[in-house]
């Protein structure tokens, strides 16, 4: 595994000091707890704000990631879309913005991502595939939960960094908070490369990465707000990419005509049903549900262009009880 020629921590901490600096704008709150780690609130007892929410989306990607806010219309409705991108996509997108590590300490439960990834390689198989690691004696850990972290639970993340407590620093965002809606939405490029990886294509061909999904309205049931927040991903979430490859026409041809989401046996129906008729039981969903919309891929060895998958607006419409 190379050594890192950038730091994700370090570069996200550019963003989590403005993040605290305008606090109350953003409509954040900021504590410490009795190790001295920083625990920045977006949602669970604060309100948090849009903005809030773009900053913590450039946050999950390691600050080499940018994103805006804007507003598309679906079929008749009008929701605010996040537009994100990277030209950094392996270290970026898989390397640190993948909520791949579960943090279960005691009675503590969340789904972590960002930069602290990339100190306690979690997991660790993704960083061997891209073969990036950071090294940085402070960590940034973006939680999504609709609790604020415990004691043991920050010392076990700073353990897992290899970080002293008082250099760690948390940011919690709930699924049905503001923030929470944007920050997930802002995942839609990392969601369609993670697919195109499971299928074959090797991360590291990947040169740039840009994608685009609307905001799902907040709902203050948090399974309803979990489905909303993956269906505007599912159904109305679109990405392009730009990769480096020596693969035939062919295989790309069939890598990305299984990318999108109309690919999956459990397509068709808002993420909340589909989860219901599961028995609430995320594994007997069929993975190859959570992919973008859309997806184009354009190859730059040849100037071969692949798109597959469209933006379903009617069962969007039917997810925002319309």
């Amino acid at each position: 595994m190379k050594e890192s020629k950038i730091s994700v921590n370090r570069k996200a901490m550019e963003i989590v000091d403005r993040l605290m600096g305008d606090d109350l704008e953003l409509g954040v709150t900021v504590k410490t707890d009795g190790d001295g780690a920083t625990i920045i609130d977006a949602g669970v007892e604060a309100e948090g704000s849009f903005e809030a929410g773009l900053l913590i989306t450039e946050i999950c990607m390691g600050g080499i990631g940018k994103a805006t806010m804007g507003l598309g219309e679906y079929g008749g409705l009008t929701l605010p879309t996040v537009f994100v991108e990277t030209s950094m996509p392996c270290e970026a997108l898989l390397g640190s913005q993948f909520a791949g590590w579960r943090i279960e300490v005691e009675d503590y439960y969340a789904m972590a991502s960002g930069p602290a990834r990339a100190l306690a390689l979690k997991p660790k198989k993704i960083f061997e595939e891209i073969r990036y690691k950071d090294e940085a004696d402070e960590a940034v850990v973006v939680l999504e939960s609709d609790r604020l972290p415990t004691l043991k639970a920050l010392r076990h993340i700073a353990e897992k960094c290899s970080v002293n407590p008082d250099r760690l620093y948390a940011v919690v965002t709930p699924t049905s908070s503001i923030a929470g809606s944007v920050q997930i939405s802002g995942r839609i490029a990392e969601t369609g490369m993670h697919r195109l990886v499971t299928l074959g294509l090797n991360p590291r061909l990947f040169r740039h990465a840009a994608g685009i999904a609307p905001v799902a309205p907040s709902h203050p049931d948090s399974k309803i707000a979990m489905g909303r927040t993956n269906d505007v991903l599912l159904y109305g979430g679109e990405t392009f990419y730009i990769v480096e490859a020596d693969k035939r026409d062919l295989e790309l041809r069939e890598i990305v005509d299984k990318a999108p989401s109309s690919s999956s046996r459990d397509y068709g129906k808002p993420f909340f049903e589909i989860f219901k008729d599961a028995g609430y039981d995320f594994y007997r969903i069929d993975p190859a549900l959570f992919a973008p919309a859309a997806l184009t891929l354009c190859n730059l060895s040849d100037g071969r262009v692949y798109s597959a998958g469209k933006v379903n607006f009617e069962v969007l419409k039917m997810a925002m009880s319309l």
